[in-house]
């Protein structure tokens, strides 16, 4: 009897150990971690859903390159070494193999960080008219506002109070974009934003507009900070 339980316990020890060297070995191939690589912690805030929108006045060939100070998580159509598409007066794209596309798409992370000492308060409930307003003012279409606001407003319409910034060097010199032919207008709308439980006062922010004139080219995207 005293042998049987004593082989037993070796046995059960194996089995142990197996299932521990082989969980090891499915996280570290990715299996369990995901996307096989280990995961990763992004160093700073992430770039979400920045699409940028291309209206020329006539159909060009146009090359999109972004100099992005981090690591880019996400792109469609695939960057590779940069963009290139046929542009047409309405927004639409067109790749080398013929696939339609409506803009431009990117995530990123980096370890930029960004300042929230100047912006603005707003009411979660009141999240989407102020939005509507400050796009507004900045440039956007009504369309351009309306897909900006439907992605974001989930996150934000249902906290106490948001702390809301646009972004500008603090953004564009950590994602810098290469056009050509170069546009005549360039319209970049980030906002940095961060949810808080109590109303919090800010140093108000100046939102400028930015008229569309010749070839315009439209950016926005976002990034939530802790």
């Amino acid at each position: 009897m005293k042998k049987f339980w004593k082989i037993f316990l070796i046995v059960s020890a194996c089995v142990i150990g197996a299932v521990i060297v082989g969980f090891g070995i499915l996280f570290f191939a990715g299996i369990i971690g995901g996307g096989g690589t280990i995961p990763f912690n992004p160093p700073g805030p992430v770039a979400k859903k920045p699409v940028i929108y291309l209206y020329p006045e006539n159909e060009t060939d146009v090359f999109v390159k972004l100099d992005f100070n981090g690591r880019l998580t996400c792109t469609y159509p695939e960057y590779g070494e940069g963009w290139k598409v046929i542009a047409r007066p309405d927004g639409t794209l067109i790749d080398a193999e013929g696939k339609e596309y409506s803009c431009l798409f990117w995530e990123g992370e980096s370890a930029v960080d960004y300042d929230l000492q100047s912006g603005f308060c707003v009411k979660g409930e009141d999240t989407a008219s102020f939005l509507e307003d400050a796009l507004g003012k900045l440039g956007l279409t009504p369309r351009e506002a309306n897909e900006f606001i439907v992605f974001w407003l989930p996150m934000m319409q249902d906290n106490a109070y948001n702390l809301i910034s646009f972004a500008a060097t603090g953004y564009t010199e950590n994602a810098k974009l290469a056009i050509d032919p170069a546009p005549d207008t360039l319209i970049r709308v980030f906002m940095v934003w961060k949810g808080v439980d109590s109303e919090t006062e800010l140093e108000p922010e100046e939102l400028v507009t930015t008229e569309r004139t010749g070839f315009t080219v439209v950016e926005w995207g976002g990034a939530e900070v802790q």
